[in-house]
Order: structure tokens, then sequence, then C-alpha cells
């Protein structure tokens, strides 16, 4: 298993441009509106905010932030919106119908490059500002005022991150929000456009490290978020195979980061089961190993690192020896290739700096030597590409709003016909909201959150000394009414669950989210809670539509004070 990774927010943005790619993100420095729309960018997008501030000290340029709580990123905004979750949806329609019914639509562009802008426009039409609002949380000054400011700025650039897309309707969101860009017309413009990820631009040739031509179409891939489900024999996890009865883990922490603790830690327990993990840190997965292997810290072996963020290439060459113990990946791969009598494949039997060399070279772009003396690749395509200006990512060019939700290919998923993934048939036509969420109920009135903290990007972070001191502890951001409510003071301890298990927090009185919902910043080792278990007991394993994923940010749960 390695680590988790999320097909919602690529399902989405691909259904709608049909290519991983987008305008330059140094290009947010040269617009007029920025849109941080479901990133915390302060915390995790540092280049983001850095052309973003540029952009408003050189040209006055507005920045809009989008979430679900008053986090470090909104304090930076000029407008800020604080939605419910799950419902990123309702706004964009309701922003696009504004655009259509005041005539800031970009009609010609429309026309040239959009699949059916006249459907989508009658779509809209009952999809109105008050409809929305009802829906979101927002006022109708607020949903009003943000769509006649992107539709009355041209360089508008909507960066768009993941943590929109963590719902079990994640896929529709990010497809409502990209597709405002193209009602817009913004991306025809230098500083203008919609940007989710560049991971489509590097097209690095790892053939030969990966092993492709050696892989067997019948051995499975299994869904990681779904690792609760696959340790304890769930069939549908399983895609209908025996189960699983070794574990070699690298990279990853999922007896902390994935969802559903209780039956992941259920899983790792199970007497049958052989586990080896190759880590940096005695993280929780380690602790329930049956083997430990000590793994190289990033600058002990050479490496080379792409980010979806940006548009770089950059070396990690080694700088300093590990102490005695730690090996790399690539030689613990190495040494099992050797006992597996596969050694003298090809592939193996490589320094990682002749892997490098391969890959590069592949691409043309040098070598390990090369890159050494460089330090970095900028890869990002010319404008034109990069805005779509000579035709989207699909075969007949265009702009998708009319979605066809089974047409788009699943990585490393099994055939669509075996429907294992989430209702595809609940998934509209085109952008809207869908209730596809766990909504409150009287039993479960609460949404719950898990964003990052800002100083826990992933589990790695929680085993830093400076870190944790920075964060304090696990705690519970609910708002003064909702606490009132509850008889709840600053700092008490309180206890939220649901059907899946409950965890005990400390509550810290915030007013910057909507009633109903609370959010807990993490992620904190299972350790640092009172029980020993953490924040993803309370999360689902289930594999939203179309493609799976993990919707780490859509959960109802109760909430009461702690015994």
């Amino acid at each position: 298993f390695g680590s988790i990774c999320t097909n919602l927010a690529w399902t989405g943005w691909m259904m709608g441009a049909g290519a991983l790619r987008g305008p330059d993100p140094r290009e947010m420095a040269k617009s007029d509106c920025v849109v941080v729309w479901g990133t915390n960018a302060v915390v995790t997008q540092v280049n983001v905010m850095t052309h973003a501030i540029k952009a408003r000290k050189e040209r006055g340029a507005k920045i809009v932030v989008i979430d679900v709580y008053e986090n470090a990123t909104m304090k930076q905004a000029d407008l800020g919106l604080v939605l419910k979750p799950g419902t990123d949806g309702a706004l964009a329609c309701a922003v696009m119908h504004v655009l259509f019914r005041d005539g800031m639509a970009d009609r010609a562009y429309l026309e040239k490059y959009t699949d059916d802008p006249h459907g989508l426009e009658a779509h809209l039409q009952t999809r109105t500002p008050q409809w929305a609002a009802a829906i979101t949380g927002l006022s109708l000054d607020e949903i009003e005022a943000f769509a006649r400011l992107v539709g009355t700025t041209k360089k508008t650039y909507f960066r768009l991150g993941y943590g929109f897309s963590r719902q079990r309707n994640g896929s529709v969101n990010m497809h409502a929000a990209a597709s405002i860009a193209a009602v817009t017309g913004c991306w025809q413009y230098e500083g203008g456009g919609a940007f989710h990820s560049n991971s489509g631009i590097f097209k690095l040739n790892q053939e030969l490290l990966e092993g492709t031509r050696m892989r067997d179409p019948a051995v499975r891939h299994l869904d990681h978020s779904r690792i609760g489900p696959v340790l304890t024999g769930a069939e549908d996890a399983l895609y209908g195979g025996p189960p699983v009865t070794a574990l070699l883990i690298q990279n990853t922490n999922p007896v902390n980061v994935a969802p559903e603790q209780r039956l992941v830690k259920q899983g790792f327990l199970r007497d049958d089961l052989f586990s080896c993990v190759h880590e940096q840190f005695m993280t929780d997965t380690a602790k329930l190993a049956d083997v430990v292997l000590p793994a190289t810290m990033f600058l002990e072996h050479d490496d080379v690192y792409k980010g979806g963020g940006n548009q770089h290439i950059t070396l990690g060459p080694k700088l300093i020896d590990p102490p005695e113990g730690p090996r790399s990946n690539h030689f613990v791969i190495e040494e099992l290739g050797k006992r597996l009598g596969v050694g003298d494949r090809p592939g193996f039997g490589m320094t990682e700096q002749q892997h490098i060399d391969i890959i590069l070279g592949k691409r043309g772009l040098g070598s390990f030597s090369s890159l050494k003396e460089q330090k970095w690749l900028d890869l990002q395509p010319d404008f034109e590409a990069a805005h779509f200006i000579d035709g989207f990512g699909h075969a007949d060019g265009k702009f998708r709003f009319r979605a066809d939700w089974t047409g788009q290919a699943a990585p490393n998923r099994p055939p669509k016909s075996m429907g294992l993934f989430g209702p595809v048939a609940s998934l509209p036509e085109f952008p809207d909201h869908v209730d596809l969420i766990e909504v409150a109920d009287a039993a479960h009135p609460f949404r719950l959150v898990t964003s990052p903290a800002r100083n826990f990007l992933n589990s790695t972070f929680s085993e830093t000394p400076v870190s944790k001191a920075k964060e304090g502890r696990p705690e519970l951001l609910l708002h003064p009414h909702d606490a009132a409510a509850y008889g709840l003071a600053n700092g008490d301890r309180v206890e939220i669950g649901n059907t899946r298990g409950e965890v005990v927090l400390h509550a810290r009185l915030f007013d910057g989210l909507k009633r109903g919902v609370v959010v807990a910043e993490g992620i904190w080792p299972n350790s640092a809670h009172e029980r020993g278990e953490g924040i993803n007991v309370l999360t689902g394993a289930d594999a939203p539509a179309p493609y799976g994923g993990a919707a780490f940010h859509d959960n109802k749960v109760w909430l009461r004070p702690a015994k």
C-alpha cells in the first residue's frame, strides 16, 4: 500500500476540462481577482498566497476565499464566503445563474468552447441565489456579490483545491466550480481561468521503474482509502478475490489516516495477517506491525519530485549518509526482488541515479547530473495549451457541461461494469447540488469536517515535537451558540460520535463557522486522544460515485459533554 489519494476531485475536473493542466499558477500574480476555493492555502499552498498577495499589492486585485470555516487563508480575503460542507455545487450553480441572468456570460466563448451552453442555461433557471442560500447558509447578498465580482472581472483566476471535493458529492462540486470559468470565458486571459492540478503535464516515463511490462492484469489494485473493509474481508472491497494475508507498507500511516479506524485496527490485529512497515517514525501503523524496517529521511537518498500545485520537477539529491540501520524504499524493493527471484528482470539491479537518468532521458529532460546542476525544471505548457485555447482535453475540444459520469476512466480500478462504487445514476447530467452527503438528522445534528491543522500537513508532522507543541491538543471548533445549547464552555471535554464510533476532544468556541458545523483540525496521532482513538474513527470508508476516494470531510455526528 502507498499513500491515500482521492479520485473525487480529479474525476470532477476531468469531466469538464478533460486534461489535468491549467493556467500557470504564477499567473495569479497577474490576476485582478483570485478565488481560492476549498484549500487553506496559507497552510498547504504557500505559492498560491505568494502570487495572490503580489496581485493585490501591485494590481489592486481582490482575493476571494470559499471554505467551510474562517481559517488562516480566509483572514487574507477581501470577500470570505463560509458555507455549509458539501454545498459548493449549489453556490457554483447560483453564480452561473446570475451570470446568465445579468448578461455577464461570455456567449461567444460558450458557443466556441463548450458542449451545451443552452442546455446549461435552461437547467440553471431554477438554481437561483434564493435556492442556493437555503442550501449553503450564505446570504443572498454574498452570492450576488461574488457572482458580480467574477462576472465583471475578466482576469479571474480560480484556484480549486481538494477540500471541497472530499465529500460524497465531491466530483459534482468540482465539475460545477470549474464550469464557472467556462461561463465567464476567463480562460482567454492571462491571469484568468481555473486550475486544480498540473499533474498531467509531467508525462514522465516510469515504465522501467514500475515494471509495467511485467504487470499481471489479473492482480487486483485495492483501494487504500478502504483498507479497513479490505482487511476485514468485505467482498466489495476485495473485488470478489481472496483475503489479504500480508502487507508491505511504505510512505503511509493507515492506522491513523485511513477512514473507519476501528475496522482498520481490527484488520491489523488479525492473527493470520503478516504486516511489515518501512517507516521513518514509530507511527500508529508501525506499532501494530509484525516487522518494522527503519527508512531513510529525504536528505539521505536520491530522488526526484514533482507537485500537482506547480509546474516544476525538482531534484532531491542525497546530501548526508543515514545512521546505521535506515534504508531507502529503493533498497528494500531491490532486496525483495532478489529474494523473490525477479532480481534479474528489467529495472532491477540499478541505482536510484540510474533510474532518474532513464526517467529524465526518455522525456528529453537531461540526466541526474544535469538536473543537479540546474536544480529544477519548469515544464509549464505554453499559454495556448495551458488555457485550452486550442481546445479542451476531450476529443471534440469542448468543455463539457453535460457530464457522462460512466465514461470517465478510473485509474487502477476494476471494470466499471462491476458497479462497486456509489450510485452513478444519481449524479446529475449538468452542474448541480446533490444530497449524496451525510446530511445532518435528528440523531446526528452536526456535520463534521476534518481539516488539516496549520502544523500538521500530514501525519509525519505530528511526530515532530515543535509541531505538536504549536498545536497543543486535539480540539473541536464549535460555534458558541451550539456550545451554549449543550452547556459547554471553552476547553470543556466534548464527545462526538456516529454509528462508526466516538471520540473525545476539547471544545474551542469559534464563531467562524455555520451553526451545526464542527471542525476537528489534525491529524493527531491516535495516542494524543484520551481513548487512543483518533478522528478517523468517525470518517466513512464507503466508495463514493463515480470511482471512489476518501470523503474525509463528509460526516454526520452527535455531540454531548464527555462523561
